[in-house]
């Protein structure tokens, strides 16, 4: 219904942003991360997802389309509502997040409040393999082509550009990222970390 909402921030609180739209307040709950992105008095932009039950109606709002897809893909898995992915987006930035999910890492996901081992165990059996083959997910829990990457199983250089590609990078900008970044002696981690502030350079 809403793809997203423009305009003054009015109010921020923990988990919350509320953007005036032409004099229409839209409280949109939100992350950490995003409300690092945006101040008080400043003009912002910010993706959204309605979510839509019997008793309530919620506006989430992002300040990137990157983080709203990463939300969609949490929301999609069993047992994650929106407030429990929230919390799990609000635990680091949503590149630490895709990096989690993609090398497993259930230490970084468990770091969020109100995510237990089982849980994040069934986040990253879910989502691992959608993120390292570019897929995002619909909130119906349905699979659509994301970026087009190659993928070779076990590959550092693949799962980085697929984690890369899942940020919103293109091909293009990710083979240039990569460039000179010595994957055999570097981590999957490290290797993205380098990556990103490759992109980060003028």
């Amino acid at each position: 219904m809403y793809y997203y909402v423009s305009g003054e921030v009015a109010h921020v609180e923990p988990y919350l942003a509320v953007i005036d739209c032409g004099g229409v307040g839209y409280a949109c709950r939100t992350t950490t991360f995003t409300l690092s992105q945006i101040k008080k008095g400043d003009k912002a932009k910010l993706f959204t997802y309605l979510s839509v039950r019997e008793d309530a109606m919620d506006l989430y709002g992002f300040a990137s389309s990157e983080e709203l897809k990463l939300f969609q893909q949490l929301i999609s898995v069993s047992g994650v509502g929106p407030k429990a992915a929230l919390s799990i987006l609000s635990a680091g930035t949503p590149a630490n997040l895709a990096l989690a999910i993609i090398t497993g890492d259930e230490k970084a996901l468990t770091a969020a409040a109100g995510v237990g081992k089982k849980l994040a165990q069934r986040i990253i059996l879910e989502l691992k393999d959608k993120l390292t083959k570019g897929q995002t997910v619909s909130a119906a829990g349905e699979s659509v082509a994301g970026p087009a990457v190659t993928i070779i199983p076990q590959n550092k250089l693949s799962e980085a550009s697929a984690a890369l590609a899942v940020l919103g990078y293109s091909q293009a900008e990710i083979n240039v990222a990569l460039k000179g970044i010595d994957i055999d002696n570097q981590s999957l981690e490290q290797i993205i970390r380098l990556a990103l502030k490759n992109m980060m350079k003028p």
